[in-house]
C-alpha cells in the first residue's frame, strides 16, 4: 500500500501544543466525552449485580442557588447527586447524559486507597517501607521514600505537574499511560521506565502543603501489581462488583498493560456517583459484607496529613483521598469532582470540560469543591430539620 495512504493516528498525535487532538482545547469536550473510545488502550469491566437507583427529586436541594450555579456553568456535563439507593438530583448538558462515559482524570486515583488498603489487610503492604523495597531499581526520585508518603502528595523530586506549561512531565507521562503517541519513530514509553528514571534529591517535602504528582500514583501502581496475588484487572472486577455499576467503568492501560490509575478512569456521572456510595457505605460490599479495609478507611479522614494548596487548603490529602474529616472528595484534571458525605451518606458526582489552553483552573477546581460542600451542608441541614420534626 502506498506510504501516502497511512498517517499517523489524528486523535492520538500530539500538535504544537504538545497536546494530543482530544485532549487540545478545541477538541477537549468531545475527547473527554469519548476517551474510552479515544484512548491508545483500554480495559472495560461491568458488574456482576447493579445498584439499582430509583428517582427521589429533592425540592429543596434543587433550589439551592449554588446547585444551579454549577449546572448552568459552560464547562458543564452532568451531575447526579445519590444517597443509598436514591436519586436526589441530577441535570446534564444539552450535549451529554448521566449515563454516557466521561473522563474522571485523577478521581481514579480513589482506587489506589481501596486496593492499597486491601492488600495491606492481606499483610502485602507496609506503608513504612520505602520504594525500593519493593522496587529495587527505581530511580533517585522514589527510591528511599516511604509509601506512606506517595498516598500523601507528601514528597519532592523533578517530576513536574504544571498543565500550563506544554514541557511539563505530566504530558511525557501521558504516553505511559495509552493516552498518546510518541514522535513518529520512537518507541512508546512503559510504565516503569517512565517512573524509574525520574530523579529526585532528598525526596522531603519543604513546602507547606501537599506536592500533587500523578506519578507517586504510578510508582504505587507498579508496587501493588508486585505484590498482588493476580492482576490489579482483577482488583478493578472485584471493585466493579462492590460498586454495582449500572454502566462500564473503562480505564486506559499503559503498553505492559497496566491500569492507569492516576487518571485514566471513565464512568459516568451516575456511575461515578455509585463509586462515592461505596465510601459512603463505609467501604461495604452492595450485598452488605465487608469488602474495602474500613479501618484504613475511617483512620484516613482524621490522620495528620498535608493541606492542599490554596484554595483548597481546607482539605487534606490523605492516603490517596481528599479529606476535611467528615468529606471525603477527589478532583479531576479538566473539570471533575467527586464528593462523598460520611455523615449524611450522599455523594455528589460532577462532570465537566475546561476548554482554556491549559484543561485546568485552580479557582474553578476550588470553586466546585466549596459549591459541592455547600450542597451536603444543605442535605445534612435538611435531614437534621426533619428529624427534629418527628
Amino acid at each position: 500500500m502506498p506510504i501516502s495512504h497511512i498517517i499517523p493516528n489524528p486523535d492520538l498525535t500530539v500538535g504544537d501544543d504538545n497536546k494530543q487532538r482530544w485532549n487540545q482545547p478545541a477538541h477537549r469536550r468531545h475527547g473527554f466525552h469519548n476517551a474510552h473510545r479515544l484512548f491508545r488502550r483500554t480495559y472495560m469491566v461491568r458488574s456482576r449485580n447493579v445498584l439499582k437507583l430509583n428517582a427521589a427529586p429533592d425540592a429543596v436541594l434543587a433550589a439551592v442557588p449554588e446547585l444551579q450555579s454549577l449546572t448552568q456553568h459552560d464547562a458543564f456535563s452532568a451531575l447526579s447527586i445519590v444517597r443509598g439507593n436514591e436519586i436526589l438530583f441530577e441535570d446534564h448538558a444539552p450535549d451529554f447524559d448521566v449515563l454516557n462515559p466521561h473522563s474522571i482524570q485523577s478521581i481514579t486515583k480513589m482506587h489506589i486507597h481501596l486496593i492499597v488498603g486491601r492488600l495491606m489487610a492481606r499483610g502485602l503492604l507496609d506503608l513504612q517501607k520505602t520504594v525500593d523495597h519493593y522496587l529495587p531499581n527505581i530511580g533517585l526520585g522514589y527510591a528511599t521514600a516511604k509509601l506512606q508518603d506517595l498516598l500523601d502528595m507528601n514528597i519532592s523530586n523533578d517530576f513536574s505537574e504544571d498543565y500550563s506549561n506544554p514541557s511539563s512531565d505530566c504530558y511525557t507521562e501521558e504516553i505511559a499511560l495509552g493516552w498518546r503517541l510518541p514522535a513518529d519513530g520512537v518507541d512508546e514509553t512503559n510504565l516503569h521506565d517512565f517512573v524509574h528514571q525520574i530523579s529526585g534529591g532528598d525526596l522531603q517535602n519543604r513546602l507547606p502543603y501537599a506536592q500533587y504528582k500523578s506519578a507517586n500514583t504510578d510508582v504505587l501502581t507498579l508496587i501493588c501489581a508486585s505484590v498482588c496475588e493476580g492482576s490489579l484487572l482483577d482488583e478493578i472486577d472485584v471493585i466493579a462488583d462492590a460498586v454495582g455499576y449500572e454502566g462500564a467503568f473503562h480505564i486506559s492501560l499503559s503498553p505492559e498493560r497496566l491500569p492507569a490509575f492516576s487518571g485514566g478512569g471513565c464512568l459516568s456521572a451516575r456511575d461515578l456517583a455509585r463509586f462515592g456510595q461505596l465510601i459512603a457505605r463505609g467501604g461495604q460490599h452492595i450485598h452488605g459484607r465487608k469488602f474495602a479495609n474500613a479501618e484504613f478507611l475511617g483512620s484516613s479522614l482524621n490522620r495528620k496529613a498535608p493541606v492542599l494548596p490554596p484554595p483548597k487548603n481546607w482539605l487534606r490529602y490523605s492516603n490517596h483521598l481528599m479529606t476535611d474529616g467528615r468529606l471525603v472528595c477527589h478532583a479531576g484534571y479538566g473539570g471533575q469532582f467527586l464528593m462523598v458525605d460520611t455523615k449524611n451518606g450522599i455523594s455528589c458526582a460532577y462532570l465537566s470540560v475546561l476548554e482554556n489552553e491549559a484543561g485546568y483552573d485552580e479557582g474553578y477546581m476550588g470553586w466546585i469543591a466549596l459549591t459541592l460542600k455547600t450542597v451536603c451542608e444543605s442535605v445534612a441541614l435538611q435531614t437534621t430539620q426533619e428529624s427534629d420534626k418527628t
